[in-house]
C-alpha cells in the first residue's frame, strides 16, 4: 500500500500555489494524496508568518493532524519555518522543519519516516535562497493561482517577508507561457497571477531581464485561458501603461488589488512605503476614469506604532472618500527583527481591535455600494464547484460574487447572467438569461 500524504496551507495565494506544486511532486513519486481530515502517514503544513496569529495557527494544525493519525510524520515548511525553525522544532509532534529553499526538495528529505527524539531541521540562511521555483495550484478551484515571482527587495518596517523569502526573483516569460499551456490543458478557465511583489516581475539571477508589462502582453495572446487576474500590485509599480493595457485587454479582467497600508502620510513614512498618498489617489482615479466598473481592493494595516486617533481618522476618511470596492484589513502585530517592533508609541490591543472593526464595517459598506452599481447589468460569471444550501457561486470579471441555485452543469462554465440585488450575505442574486440575449451581448 502506498504511503499517504496530506497537506494544509496557511496564509496567502502564493502558499496555495506552492503547496499544490509540492503535492504534485509527491504524486509523481508514487505517494497517495489524501484529505487533511483523513488518516495520513505524512502531514505537510505550509505556514505563513505575516501576523503573530499564524504562529499560533501552526500549533493548532499540528494538534489536529495528530488527532487524525497519532503516529503520523509531521513536516513544517513555509515562511514561519524559515524564520523560526528552532521554535517550531519544539512543538510537540513535529518531526521535520524545512526552510525556504529546502521545501522544494522535500522528497529528498523524506526517505525515513522513523520518528527521532528531536525534530530534524534543514534551513539555510535566506541570503542563499536565490533560485526561483515555479508552482501553480490546480484541482481545488476553477481558478488557478500561478506563481510568477518570489521574494522582495523592499524594506517596509513592519514586514518579515524579505527575511522569510529572500530577494526578488522571477520566472522567465517562456516558462510562464509553458505552464499556462499545461493549466489550459487541464480545463481551467481563469489564472490569477501571484507573487510576493508581483509588479517587480522580471529579475533573474539578480539582473532585470524584463518587466511585468512585458509579461502581461505575452499572456494576453495565449490560447486556452479565458481570463487573467492580477492578484496584488504595489501602487508605485502599477503604471499607467499597465492600466491602459488592462482597459483594452480581452483577457485581463478589470480588477486590481492595490496595497495602501495607511491613509496617513505620517504613518506611510514610518512604514517606509515607496509612494505618497497622492500617488495612490491618482492610480485609483485613473483606473476609474478608464474603467468605471473596475473593482479595486485595498490592503490596510491598523494600529501601527505611532498611529494616533487623528492618524487613524485620516486613514478612515481617506478610504471612505476613495472610489474603492473593498478592504483587506490587517491588525498590526509586532514581528521579531523588524524596525517597527522597536518603535515607540505602541497602540493598545483594544484600540487596534476597535479600529479593525471600524474598517471591516467600512469595507462591507464599500462592497455593497460597488455591487449596487452593477445591479441590472449583464455579467459573464465563472461558476465554482463548491455549493451550500442549494446554491452555488461564481465571480464576474470585476470580482462581483454571484449566487445562483446549484446546477452541476454550470461548474467551471462562463455564463452570462443578469445581476439582481445585493443579498443579506453580501453576494449578488442573479438570473440566467435566454441564450439568444446572452449571445447578442
Amino acid at each position: 500500500m502506498n504511503t499517504k500524504v496530506a497537506f494544509y496551507t496557511l496564509g496567502c495565494k502564493l502558499n496555495y500555489s506552492e503547496t499544490s506544486g509540492i503535492a504534485r511532486q509527491f504524486t509523481s513519486a508514487g505517494f497517495d494524496t489524501v484529505q487533511f481530515t483523513g488518516a495520513a502517514d505524512i502531514y505537510i503544513i505550509n505556514t505563513c508568518s505575516v501576523t503573530d496569529n499564524a504562529d499560533k495557527k501552526c500549533r493548532k494544525v499540528v494538534i489536529e493532524a495528530l488527532k487524525h493519525s497519532p503516529n503520523a510524520y509531521i513536516v513544517i515548511v513555509g515562511c514561519y519555518a524559515q524564520l523560526k525553525p528552532n521554535e517550531i522544532s519544539n512543538i510537540p509532534g513535529v518531526d521535520m522543519v524545512l526552510g525556504a529553499a529546502e521545501k522544494f526538495q522535500i522528497i529528498d528529505y523524506i526517505n525515513d519516516l522513523t520518528k527521532q527524539p528531536k525534530a530534524l531541521v534543514y534551513q539555510q540562511p535566506i541570503a542563499n535562497t536565490n533560485q526561483f521555483v515555479p508552482s501553480y495550484s490546480i484541482g481545488d478551484r476553477t481558478r488557478t493561482f500561478l506563481k510568477v515571482q518570489d521574494g522582495c527587495n523592499y524594506s517596509c518596517t513592519f514586514c518579515t517577508i524579505p527575511l522569510a523569502r529572500g530577494n526578488s526573483r522571477s520566472d522567465s516569460i517562456e516558462s510562464v507561457l509553458t505552464q499556462v499551456k499545461q493549466i489550459a490543458a487541464s480545463g481551467v478557465k481563469e489564472i490569477v497571477l501571484t507573487g510576493v511583489n508581483l509588479g517587480d516581475f522580471g529579475i533573474r539571477n539578480s539582473e532585470r531581464e524584463n518587466t511585468f508589462f512585458d509579461l502581461i502582453q505575452a499572456l494576453d495572446n495565449t490560447d486556452g485561458i479565458e481570463r487573467f487576474r492580477i492578484s496584488s500590485i504595489e501602487p508605485n509599480l502599477l503604471t499607467n501603461e499597465i492600466i491602459d493595457f488592462v482597459a483594452k485587454s480581452n483577457k485581463f479582467v478589470p480588477h486590481f488589488h492595490i496595497p495602501l497600508q495607511s491613509g496617513s502620510p505620517k504613518i506611510l513614512g514610518l512604514m517606509r512605503r515607496r509612494y505618497k498618498q497622492e500617488v495612490y489617489t491618482e492610480r485609483v482615479k485613473y483606473i476609474k476614469q478608464l474603467m468605471p466598473h473596475c473593482c479595486i481592493g485595498v490592503d490596510v494595516i491598523v494600529g501601527f506604532p505611532g498611529e494616533t486617533d487623528a492618524d487613524f481618522i485620516e486613514t478612515y476618511s481617506y478610504l471612505n472618500e476613495l472610489d474603492i470596492s473593498y478592504l483587506h484589513v490587517f491588525t498590526y502585530s509586532e514581528r521579531e527583527n523588524t524596525l517597527a517592533a522597536t518603535m515607540p508609541s505602541t497602540v493598545s490591543a483594544s484600540k487596534r481591535a476597535e479600529r479593525s472593526k471600524m474598517l471591516h464595517i467600512l469595507s462591507d459598506k464599500k462592497r455593497r455600494a460597488f455591487y449596487q452599481t452593477q445591479a441590472n447589468t449583464i455579467a459573464q460569471v465563472l461558476f465554482e464547484a463548491d455549493h451550500k444550501d442549494g446554491f452555488m457561486h461564481g465571480f464576474s470579471p470585476n470580482y462581483v460574487k454571484v449566487k445562483l441555485p446549484y446546477d452541476p452543469l454550470l461548474i467551471n462554465e462562463l455564463k452570462n447572467v443578469m445581476l439582481g440585488n445585493v443579498l443579506p450575505d453580501g453576494e449578488m442574486s442573479a438570473s440566467e438569461i435566454p441564450e439568444l440575449l446572452a449571445h447578442s451581448h
